[in-house]
């Protein structure tokens, strides 16, 4: 049933509109209360690894493992934020950005997690940043963990895997509410559970680096076990500090708090039951897998139906502590893929249970889904992110939506020699179609109350290292100068409701149609 009302809502969306990027789109179509932001992380941005009593955390020796990250680097420099926040913030402000969605470094505040003091540096640092925030009137989001754990944890009970991360998680969670609460309003524990879990303990390829032999050359690890276990330490973890913050702070200190998945989009790759149910599936095997226990109590329908005795059980004391533990919805999304089944079909490479049974593609027949971006599993397709908000609108009642991060890559190369790291006007045409995705969303009735770009700046992109570039801003990471791009200026002037001299940068991102996703996205399950 749940898939049947979703596609429906997908052909009558593809039937009744136009393509986004043939849209004009500004500042005044959105509601005077929307925030338009960027976001960063941490670990992505700070730097300074070693300094003012920060703790070693989970990345700082995953990264220093030869082989793991792709261009051999580290993020011990990285933007050197750290030094620089009052810069970055008078970016901000010159962009005129009413929010920003940064994270907190887990062991800046806690060195070696509740087995160590509270580092004072750290505490005067996001004061700091806080502080200056709220005085050029942009509004804190906070992330407590963007997937950075302090090595202490790891190295004592493995982290995720152990139950004893939900008390030393909520132990961290109540230092940041009590002490940065009283000007933060909109609080993130976790950031994109879902996608970590699955690179850290599936693929290998975030720290601690555990895979099956199938999936890597990790030195252990269990691809089918272990990202259920992390995920619902997670969920757990969640649910315990905003349990923390509901009883303790939210009534006086009047903020909100929400968790993060990825949120892929997915399209049948055929106009079979079994990829339209396939698609389904891979839906429900993203985002709901933090959601749905959250809001409803129990794992998604059809990932009970599939992993069965796999997936941890809720006991009743949990459930009630999962219940409200979200105020609004929170998603990051930059994939639409297709699906195709591999249930009742033969799959070559993809399929595993954890994923439900499905391989995705960004291909068909030779053709991409649309256009292709320096990753080769980013395509660009607004309406993804508009059907997002449709599924993620149907499956839950509507509740208040923000979406907090999304983005375009470039391949980083030596700037003298591509002038579209700084020219990029790719960016820009994705930034705007993909917004008036969004605003489209909302004129349907979708309750959506935020874009943020993925990123502020340039940055350290986990084990891709430097080798991709998101910022709005280009970093160089030798001088560490900051200089906008074209889509910096493009955004600036579309939150300042203005237009001419970068209009000429909006013309394209209409790429070749692609008639197998036009069928797709109208097919009916």
């Amino acid at each position: 049933m749940e898939s049947l009302f979703f596609f429906s809502i997908v052909l009558l969306l593809c039937c009744c509109s136009s393509s986004s990027s043939d849209e004009d789109i500004s500042r005044n179509q959105f509601p005077d209360s929307f925030f338009f932001g960027a976001s960063t992380s941490s670990y992505q941005i700070e730097g300074a690894v070693h300094e003012d009593g920060r703790g070693l955390n989970n990345w700082d020796v995953f990264t220093h493992i030869k082989g793991n990250i792709i261009d051999g680097d580290d993020a011990d420099q990285t933007d050197d934020h750290y030094h620089r926040t009052e810069e970055d913030i008078e970016l901000m402000q010159s962009l005129g950005i009413n929010a920003y969605r940064f994270s907190i470094s887990w062991t800046r505040i806690l060195p070696k997690g509740r087995f160590g003091d509270v580092n004072p540096e750290g505490i005067l640092f996001y004061n700091k940043l806080i502080d200056n925030l709220v005085q050029k009137g942009i509004e804190p989001f906070v992330t407590i963990s963007h997937h950075d754990v302090p090595l202490e944890l790891e190295e004592r009970y493995g982290s995720w895997l152990s139950p004893l991360i939900q008390d030393d998680f909520a132990y961290y969670a109540d230092i940041c509410f009590r002490t940065f609460g009283d000007r933060v309003k909109y609080w993130i524990t976790i950031n994109e559970p879902n996608l970590f879990a699955t690179n850290a303990y599936m693929y290998g390829t975030y720290p601690p680096g555990r895979c099956s032999a199938e999936f890597g050359n990790c030195p252990s690890g269990d691809s089918n076990t272990e990202p259920l276990i992390a995920v619902h330490n997670m969920i757990l973890s969640h649910a315990k500090a905003a349990n923390i913050y509901k009883k303790n702070y939210q009534a006086k200190q009047r903020g909100f708090i929400s968790i993060v998945p990825n949120a892929s989009m997915y399209v049948p790759l055929t106009d079979s039951k079994e990829d339209r149910e396939a698609a389904n599936r891979a839906l429900a095997f993203c985002a709901p897998w933090i959601l749905d226990p959250l809001i409803l109590g129990k794992y998604p329908s059809e990932m009970r139906k599939y992993l069965g005795d796999q997936l941890p059980k809720f006991s009743p004391e949990e459930k009630a502590m999962l219940k409200d533990s979200l105020d609004f919805i929170s998603i990051n999304h930059y994939v639409t893929l297709y699906a195709k089944d591999c249930i009742h079909s033969s799959c070559d490479t993809g399929g595993h249970a954890v994923q439900g049974f499905v391989y995705t593609t960004g291909e068909k027949n030779g053709i991409p889904i649309g256009e292709r971006t320096a990753f080769y599993r980013f395509f660009i397709i607004p309406d993804g992110i508009r059907m997002a908000i449709e599924y993620i609108k149907a499956r839950y009642n509507n509740r208040p939506l923000y979406v907090l991060e999304n983005g375009i890559c470039q391949e980083n190369e030596p700037l003298e020699l591509n002038g579209e790291l700084l020219q990029d006007r790719q960016r820009v045409n994705y930034h705007k179609a993909y917004l008036a995705a969004v605003n489209r969303a909302i004129r349907d009735g979708a309750d959506v109350r935020s874009y943020f770009v993925w990123s502020l700046l340039d940055n350290f992109e986990w084990a891709s290292g430097y080798t991709y570039r998101y910022g709005l801003y280009y970093v160089d990471y030798k001088t560490l100068k900051r200089t906008p791009k074209l889509s910096a200026k493009w955004y600036s002037n579309f939150l300042n409701n203005e237009s001419g001299v970068y209009q000429d940068a909006i013309a394209m991102i209409t790429p070749e149609k692609n008639d197998d996703l036009s069928s797709a996205l109208k097919m009916e399950v």
